[in-house]
């Protein structure tokens, strides 16, 4: 799916001819990246769901431990003003999304393009390199793009550990209190 992808981006393709980059080692790269992306989302979520783990070390009843949980549950939520359930379903921050402007990338790959086509083949190279900046400034800028969104969701993700953290603190110090062992 990416080599068709690729091949079909002329720009892609000239620029792997006119820089010699070898388009199956950077296929191989992009690969690894995305899957290094997912296998990374999954254990961060896996570790996010992270609940203490209770036990009852003065022999207290199923029953007992149930009612003290729940009793603990909302002294924490009002003493640290952090509901979990609340926490978990909040959405996540919209992406930014509509063309990418603002960083100057196109700009300046246009110039570059043009000072490099310019001294490799003169007047028309210059029109020629500022044309294939310019593209490649806008793909720097998608590129610029996502990876704010990213920081951006991993921001928010890390916000929303945070506080659920916070608020199994209270919670596993109020049953502490009473009798339990937290891990």
């Amino acid at each position: 799916m990416q080599a068709l992808i690729l091949r079909r981006i002329p720009f892609a393709t000239y620029a792997a001819s006119m820089w010699g980059i070898n388009m199956n080692s950077f296929k191989t790269g992009c690969a690894l990246a995305i899957t290094f992306a997912a296998v990374s989302l999954i254990v961060g979520q896996a570790q996010a769901q992270g609940k203490p783990i209770i036990y009852p070390s003065k022999g207290q009843s199923p029953q007992q431990q149930q009612k003290d949980e729940g009793e603990c549950y909302v002294w924490a939520k009002n003493s640290t003003g952090i509901d979990p359930a609340a926490v978990a379903t909040a959405p996540a921050p919209a992406p930014q999304t509509g063309p990418a402007v603002g960083g100057g990338e196109r700009a300046k790959g246009a110039v570059t393009g043009a000072v490099v086509g310019g001294i490799i083949d003169g007047g028309s190279g210059a029109g020629k390199g500022a044309a294939i900046g310019v593209l490649a400034g806008g793909v720097r800028a998608r590129n610029n793009q996502k990876s704010q969104n990213a920081q951006a969701q991993q921001q928010a993700q890390g916000q929303k550990q945070a506080a659920i953290d916070t608020f199994h603190r209270a919670q596993g110090a109020c049953l502490e209190g009473r009798g339990y062992t937290i891990k």
